[in-house]
């Protein structure tokens, strides 16, 4: 059935309960990773893991979505939309569920990951159910509907989830989702109309295979190498040498393949490749703060579970102002809508470089809403440059690489980030504490030392902690260095664009 076929047989309720269902099913991924951002640092207490462990539970999920995005395509044809919709939310709520119920942060990462790979293909599906489920000429209407929903649901998602991560335990936070997720399934099941799976399309497993072995190898080097010391540990180098020779073989692969799992020959398209650049950079600088602040508020600066769970869902709100505002820099040349964004993303940096430990609540939510709207701003002019020299029968095959990207460079940078932290905390503490001693006048000053004392071994702890204190906000300082500086970049890179218009065909 064509999609104007289709949208012809669907009465006007069943077209609102298609919208209502699709929107409760893709709002649920965005919300649970939000969530588990604002979780963090409960989540490191209860599973004794150190920062960059407990940063797994983010990063491999993004990973795992990034890996199984690019399958949709397959999936639909083998399987047929409805029973892929039904069955990644049905899977995504059960994963969810066994996120709470983790004892282990082996436990946790297995279901996380599985959580990322059953969301993945909802959002896109979902995006596409709903042009399709409507006449043409309502398009623009409900996509606006759709996008505005599910930048929404990550506002309610993690504030809620802070307060009852605070009142009881993080897990009810997870728990919180799954009854959302049982309707979105239930409503999935009756409101999308049957289909057949048309079969016949092939999967490149080859290509596949290798592709998901370098990139999974590359995470984990990112994740790992600064406890192990990087190339002194020989996991790295193993895990090194893997990456390399599976990123060969999908190289090689792909170059001399009739039908490769990702064409690289669209690399040829100029506006497109600079695009791919570009959504790796957006994808760096998405999710990086706020996977990063939670666990500096609440270890660090005192702050507690609910009021870290509002930070974070105020990003939401400036998604919703960026939103809003793309009806009026929409009509500019992209070039000029990516340059704001990512320029107010060099903002929102350079503000968090001026952050200590003593920074108002105040500044955070305003600093989050900042990165909301610069958020928002980006993605469209972003998706509307990167596309427009293309020949639209490449699109799906092009869009798929380009939300690959995304995910990959979220993953990387979160992992690159919390090994800056850890590498400064170290280094600094080593630093400071050589400043620490009996013999050092200052030290003897009252007017220095306030309630510390070198005296005591009491006294010598609580000094301890506040140099650990004062050395972790200079490695998340850097970190925010590292964010501001690749936000710059982008501003440059932006204007390397073309201007031309998309071929016919």
């Amino acid at each position: 059935m064509s999609e104007s076929e289709l949208s012809a047989s669907l009465t006007v309720s069943r077209r609102i309960l298609i919208l209502i269902a699709v929107v409760l099913g893709s709002t649920l991924y965005a919300t649970t990773l939000l969530v588990a951002s604002t979780l963090l640092p409960q989540m490191q207490g209860s599973m004794a893991a150190t920062q960059d462990e407990i940063a797994w539970a983010t990063t491999f999920n993004i990973l795992a979505t990034a890996i199984v995005t690019p399958m949709t395509g397959w999936l639909v044809a083998n399987i047929g939309r409805r029973r892929l919709m039904v069955g990644c939310v049905a899977l995504f709520t059960v994963a969810t569920y066994l996120c709470g119920q983790a004892d282990s942060l082996e436990t946790l990462i297995l279901w996380r990951v599985l959580q990322g790979g059953a969301g993945a293909p909802v959002v896109p599906l979902s995006n596409a159910t709903v042009i399709d489920s409507f006449p043409r000429r309502q398009a623009g209407l409900v996509s606006s509907i759709f996008g505005m929903s599910v930048v929404i649901g990550p506002v309610i998602g993690p504030t809620l989830g802070g307060m009852l991560a605070e009142a009881y335990s993080w897990r009810w936070a997870f728990y919180m989702i799954v009854p959302a997720g049982a309707v979105a399934t239930v409503a999935l099941w009756f409101a999308l109309p049957r289909d057949k799976a048309s079969s016949g399309l092939r999967l490149d497993w080859t290509g596949f295979l290798s592709l998901s072995i370098a990139i999974g190898c590359v995470q984990l080097v990112l994740s790992r190498g600064q406890r192990l010391d990087w190339y002194e540990s020989t996991e790295i180098i193993v895990e090194t040498v893997i990456a390399v020779l599976a990123f060969y073989i999908f190289i090689a692969h792909a170059l001399t393949a009739e039908k490769p799992f990702l064409n690289l020959r669209l690399l040829k398209d100029r506006n497109f490749a600079l695009g791919l650049v570009l959504v790796f950079v957006y994808g760096m600088l998405n999710f990086t703060p706020v996977v990063m602040l939670p666990p500096l508020l609440q270890a660090h600066a005192g702050y507690p579970d609910s009021i870290i769970g509002l930070i974070v869902g105020f990003r939401g709100v400036g998604g919703v102002i960026g939103f809003f505002s793309m009806v009026f820099i929409g009509k500019l040349d992209p070039r000029i809508g990516m340059t704001l964004g990512f320029g107010l993303m060099v903002i929102s940096g350079l503000w968090l470089m001026s952050m200590d430990l003593n920074t108002g609540e105040a500044m955070l939510l305003a600093n989050s809403t900042l990165q909301g709207l610069s958020v928002g701003i980006v993605w469209v002019p972003l998706s509307v440059m990167a596309f427009s020299t293309m020949d639209s029968r490449h699109t799906p095959e092009g869009m798929s690489v380009f939300h690959l990207l995304r995910n990959i460079g979220s993953s990387f940078f979160i992992s690159l980030s919390f090994a800056e932290v850890i590498a400064s905390t170290s280094a600094n503490y080593s630093r400071m504490t050589e400043m620490i001693s009996p013999y050092s006048r200052i030290l003897n000053l009252p007017s220095v030392m306030g309630a510390w004392s070198v005296d005591t071994l009491p006294g010598l702890s609580q000094l301890s902690k506040e140099i650990n204190r004062q050395a972790a906000m200079i490695g998340y300082l850097n970190a925010f260095s590292m964010y501001t500086a690749t936000a710059f970049a982008a501003v440059l890179l932006v204007w390397l664009a073309g201007t031309h218009k998309r071929p016919a065909g």
